[in-house]
């Protein structure tokens, strides 16, 4: 329940507030740009919210130099593989070549018949005249307690030319991709996919006030929906619908540590609450990102980086 002197809120920003299409959102990769060749992005899985005592070594920090506790969210990271490689003229796939060999990803999901020898394949690519190269990955999450067994899939681009881009892919076909290949330190944007709340009154999905108990045609409902014209009603106007379970972006989250659990074991006792133990690499962000615990959110580098925040310099001391 809201203040009831409370004002309305809720971003007109986000529109229309509807339910989103798939767990896993689809990136837009051309403004994600990488100074070296490699991936843009990563797939993880998000375990919690924990506190971490970090030593502030932030130039001009009122707390430079000082023992600080920062909130942080958990992430783990499972490898990914390379399910195929695709080959864009625009916007339009020219040639999607299947390079997995997985005996295991049979059992999942259906693969194509069409697994072709990658250098053989690209030998009829001279005469596409193609721009851009992309590769689709799935994720390990066998690996983790998720508690799934079908990988989530998804297309990220890769920097530098196409024939960096090919050399980078022939050499990883096969083998299993880190995420400490793919970030080291700085910021990133983290997508994902809200808690969802399924359909709730404006009160509670706009935050609006609550009327007078003697208030006439209900309490938990707008004054007024419209004026009489323009005889139509305003997508402005808070109404009842689906809450949550939107896609959302959080951008500029610092990281404060890469690590693998078999060389910094962080497992709480028990483990982490709703989720369970991680069992290979994570990744801890400053700050919340959307999303329950074990929803897979994709992970990309800056797009529009903060220049307060990239300044930003914090050492790990404890995890709790």
């Amino acid at each position: 329940m809201t203040d009831e002197n409370g004002s309305r809120s809720g971003s007109l920003q986000f529109y229309p507030r509807v339910r989103a299409k798939k767990v896993i959102p689809s990136v837009n990769w051309r403004p994600v740009k990488k100074t070296s060749v490699g991936l843009l992005g990563f797939v993880g899985y998000k375990v919690g919210m924990i506190s971490v005592f970090v030593k502030d070594d932030t130039e001009a920090s009122l707390t430079k130099g000082k023992r600080i506790t920062v909130p942080a969210t958990i992430v783990e990271c499972p490898s990914m593989k390379i399910y195929s490689v695709r080959f864009y003229k625009g916007s339009k796939v020219l040639k999607d070549v299947v390079v997995t060999k997985d005996k295991d990803l049979k059992k999942k999901i259906k693969l194509s018949s069409e697994i072709k020898n990658f250098e053989e394949a690209i030998k009829d690519l001279k005469d596409l005249n193609f721009e851009d190269v992309r590769v689709l990955l799935y994720t390990n999450v066998k690996i983790t307690t998720v508690g799934k067994k079908k990988p989530d899939m998804i297309e990220v681009g890769l920097s530098g030319s196409n024939e960096e881009k090919l050399i980078f892919i022939k050499e990883r076909i096969g083998k299993d991709i880190l995420v400490s290949e793919v970030f080291s330190d700085g910021l990133i944007d983290v997508r994902g996919v809200t808690k969802g709340f399924g359909t709730q009154g404006p009160v509670k999905r706009f935050g609006i006030s609550l009327k007078s108990h003697k208030s006439e045609k209900g309490r938990r409902r707008p004054g007024s929906l419209a004026p009489w014209h323009p005889a139509r009603v305003t997508f402005r106007a808070p109404q009842a619908g689906q809450t949550g379970y939107h896609n959302r972006i959080t951008y500029n989250n610092v990281i404060l540590k890469i690590g693998n659990i078999n060389e910094n074991d962080i497992n709480k006792k028990g483990g982490f609450e709703h989720y369970g133990v991680i069992r290979g690499e994570y990744i801890v962000l400053r700050g919340s990102i959307p999303g329950p615990s074990k929803r897979g959110i994709v992970m990309t580098l800056a797009i529009r980086p903060s220049k307060y925040l990239a300044k930003k310099k914090l050492e790990v001391l404890e995890i709790r």
